[in-house]
């Protein structure tokens, strides 16, 4: 499955535009941390586009990303990339065993709080977002209670970079896409 076919798959289980643009946002950080690895970008891009592409379909736990699982084994989705997808989930069950797994598990999280970030900011930037800025949120409970804070600390720990360092190249990538993201 290619970056186009992934993007329209995405398209057609998803109306809602947040949800699209969470697939866009995590699909940059993956190609970032790709490019970094040394990875394949394709793949790991793929795997960011799709991660929640079920969301939509089936909101709850355990159904995603389980059943949607199902639906990219019924498309031909190469197995490392449904793993992956898996794994990101951890009551799944699926263990992140790979880079790539550990790298989604590690950027879902984060990307989706570093937008909540530009989005309280007066501009609705991701240029007036700093690696602070995110910390000191990340400290706020009240701020984007429904993301889980351990998981971002987890995730920076799983792909064996510091959290300043995660949090960082998570706005760099954001950053690279901010007209799709409209930030």
């Amino acid at each position: 499955m290619n970056r186009e076919e992934a993007f329209k798959l995405l398209k057609e289980y998803n109306k809602n535009p947040n949800l699209i643009k969470h697939g866009l946002a995590v699909e940059a950080v993956m190609r970032w941390y790709a490019e970094k690895f040394g990875e394949d970008e394709e793949k790991w891009t793929v795997t960011g586009l799709l991660h929640d592409f079920d969301y939509e379909i089936h909101p709850q736990a355990p159904d995603h990303p389980l059943k949607g699982a199902e639906i990219l084994r019924e498309k031909g989705c190469p197995d490392d990339i449904i793993e992956a997808i898996l794994g990101h989930a951890d009551y799944s069950g699926v263990p992140r065993l790979t880079k790539m797994s550990k790298t989604l598990f590690a950027s879902d999280e984060l990307a989706g709080f570093i937008i909540a970030v530009a989005l309280v900011r007066p501009s609705k930037k991701l240029s007036e977002v700093t690696p602070e800025s995110v910390k000191k949120k990340l400290k706020d409970k009240a701020f984007a209670r429904q993301v889980r804070r351990e998981d971002i600390i987890k995730g920076a720990e799983e792909i064996e970079i510091s959290m300043d360092e995660h949090i960082k190249n998570c706005i760099l990538a954001l950053q690279g896409v901010s007209e799709e993201l409209g930030l």
